[in-house]
């Protein structure tokens, strides 16, 4: 959620205005829009009348989406590398499940972030990683499964990127992609 001053959030007519204002939608907002598109149980007018301006905004080039992601944190890949072998060692000897996701974002959130915006960076990067933090990373993904297998079962959680509700955000995001210029094409 994009936090607008504290504790309040954006609201979509506010998302769009401030989009207006700077001439891009960044992937933030884009993901503020879709999470009240998910959980509104139905839009409102001005909401729906926001949205159209959106649209129309994008299709003029007025507003442009930023795209997605220009760079890579090396340091994701390296420790869901490690994580994922590790786990399979774990569940191979054992009747245990570990959820790799929660492991990864444990250890990333304790490890710091090598960010590379070409192939070449990236190479450097991991060379860098390898050589003076493999050993760091390989304790935090460790305290990351003691932590996760310490941790007590929640109920049916909601993992990022799967919420149920409508398909609003589906249906504009796939409308962007055809009709928006400047929008960025999808691999």
């Amino acid at each position: 959620m994009m936090p607008l001053s504290g504790d309040a959030y954006m609201s979509i007519e506010k998302i769009v205005e401030q989009a207006l204002q700077d001439g891009y939608l960044t992937p933030s907002m884009e993901a503020e829009v879709g999470r009240i598109c998910n959980t509104a149980s139905e839009l409102s007018i001005e909401e729906y009348m926001a949205l159209d301006r959106l649209m129309g905004s994008l299709l003029t080039g007025e507003v442009v989406v930023l795209p997605r992601k220009q760079f890579i944190n090396v340091m994701e890949e390296l420790v869901l590398s490690d994580a994922i072998a590790r786990v399979a060692e774990i569940e191979a000897t054992s009747d245990l499940s570990l959820d790799v996701g929660d492991i990864a974002a444990y250890a990333l959130n304790r490890l710091p972030p090598l960010y590379a915006t070409t192939e070449e960076g990236a190479h450097f990067q991991r060379a860098r990683a390898k050589e003076q933090l493999h050993d760091l990373i390989s304790k935090e993904v460790n305290a990351a499964i003691a932590r996760n297998l310490d941790r007590p079962d929640t109920p049916n959680p909601t993992a990022l990127g799967k919420s149920s509700g409508n398909e609003v955000l589906s249906q504009l995001s796939t409308w962007l992609q055809a009709n928006a210029t400047n929008f960025e094409p999808q691999p």
